[in-house]
């Protein structure tokens, strides 16, 4: 059978549209994904016979449900959940809870639409989902948090399992959130399932690096990168957006690995650093007190905070988005490409636009997107259930080995995916074509479901 493949694509495309209105991150992360795909189906027809990308494209269940809870004055407040499980191909859905004002339904769909490919890009058995709340956890007590948690779990408990969904943390919910998840998934079921949420507190069990997972792990695809083009981290200004877990650990491992982060931020505007992020100070703001990022310039002399304009407008050699998506756009891309930046590695999840891609690349930055270089805490996470389910503990520096090894294999496929496929060096081709290769065979393999 002759397939017109941009035809086909574009037809793919608009019955996403039509059948997803209004969920505008989601049409992103699939168009970014079949821009790449074309290459694919030109040389396996049997692709778009079977309509293979079609049903990767269409959520297995998605599931939204009325969490009721109440504050610390006795107010009732609604807030809505969701789960979209979106791929069990590989193993049970595996993706993170997002607690933030901002979540709705397309931006868990485009979330856990990513997360099939990244998972499948990390080589472990665990399939693709994304979860979480329109609740701000931001400014609430201990007492309310754990209320809000013990509800949502309340319905959520019934929809999840080790080898059914396996729920972690994202922009929100860290160990606090977990822990209460954790407790009321346990009081309800009467069962100590470990293997059910990852991210867990280390007494009961989590795993070793999970927390720093994420940052580690794309500090290790970057210099990957530096290293299969003859460079490394040594003396290189680095810039990392936010200052939440990602940020904060991937400032830790940058430092260790030679480089110098000089800038990072938050919501209320950005800290320079010149003599490089103190990452205890940070730590003890931002894990801590869960402070402004204005107060670690007021305790290190010679760092300053700026309010207006962008943690992209100070000058670097690596660039590394961490914060939420959509953040860098074209202008701070080209501000970038002025200011000679090299490389631009995604920490969070699709923090760059589409228009910024196209200007890193007509300035011949090198780019490593989300999906490859934010794989290691989910990588991490896979690893902390294969310990639940062998009641071990691996050593710090074993898992960070594991981690490390995983991140560079991620870099490894993309790089190798993108020669084969006629683009080299091109590591969105790369993640997005080795990716769904993988999941496409299994979706194969289990026929019509």
């Amino acid at each position: 059978m002759h397939v017109d493949v941009p035809a086909k694509v574009q037809e793919i495309y608009a019955e996403v549209l039509r059948r997803n209105p209004g969920e505008e991150e989601f049409h992103q992360a699939v168009r970014e994904v079949l821009e790449s795909l074309a290459v694919v189906l030109g040389r396996h027809s049997e692709y778009a016979e079977m309509k293979t990308i079609e049903r990767i494209c269409e959520p297995e269940r998605q599931i939204i449900f009325r969490v009721p809870w109440q504050d610390d004055s006795g107010e009732v407040q609604i807030n809505r959940g969701f789960r979209v499980e979106f791929n069990s191909a590989l193993g049970p859905y595996k993706g993170g809870l997002r607690f933030h004002p901002s979540v709705n339904l397309g931006i868990v769909k485009f979330l856990g639409f990513e997360q099939i490919f990244k998972n499948a890009l990390t080589g472990m058995p665990i399939g693709g989902g994304k979860g979480g709340s329109d609740f701000d956890p931001k400014g609430r007590s201990d007492a309310e948090v754990m209320r809000f948690c013990q509800s949502f779990m309340t319905e959520l408990y019934r929809h999840i399992g080790e080898y059914t969904d396996v729920p972690a943390g994202d922009i929100g919910v860290g160990a606090r959130e977990i822990g209460y998840l954790f407790g009321q998934y346990k009081r309800i079921t009467n069962r100590y399932e470990s293997g059910v949420l990852t991210g867990k507190g280390l007494g009961w069990g989590g795993a070793l690096v999970r927390t720093e997972a994420t940052g580690y792990g794309a500090a290790f695809f970057a210099q990957a990168m530096m290293e299969a083009a003859g460079e490394s981290f040594d003396g290189k200004r680095t810039v990392i957006s936010g200052s939440g877990n990602v940020a904060v650990y991937g400032i830790e491992k940058v430092h260790q690995l030679g480089g110098r982060v000089v800038a990072c931020s938050d919501s209320s505007g950005y800290v320079v650093d010149e003599q490089g992020i103190d990452v205890e100070v940070l730590k003890q703001v931002k894990e801590v007190e869960r402070g402004r990022i204005s107060d670690y310039a007021d305790r290190v002399s010679g760092a300053s905070f700026v309010v207006d304009g962008s943690v992209w407008d100070v000058p670097c050699d690596v660039a590394v988005p961490s914060a939420t998506q959509n953040e860098l756009d074209a202008d701070a891309a080209r501000t970038l490409a002025g200011n000679g930046c090299r490389y631009v590695v995604e920490g969070a999840n699709m923090p760059t636009t589409p228009e910024a891609v196209a200007a890193l690349r007509e300035a011949g930055i090198a780019f490593a997107p989300g999906k490859a270089a934010n794989a290691g805490g989910v990588a991490t996470s896979a690893l902390e259930m294969q310990q639940n389910a062998s009641r071990d503990r691996w050593t710090f520096e074993h898992s960070e080995q594991r981690l490390e090894e995983i991140m560079r294999n991620i870099h490894r496929r993309c790089h190798e995916t993108a020669e084969e496929y006629g683009s080299p060096g091109d590591l969105v081709l790369g993640a997005n074509v080795a990716g769904f290769l993988e999941v496409a065979e299994a979706v194969h393999a289990h026929g019509l479901i």
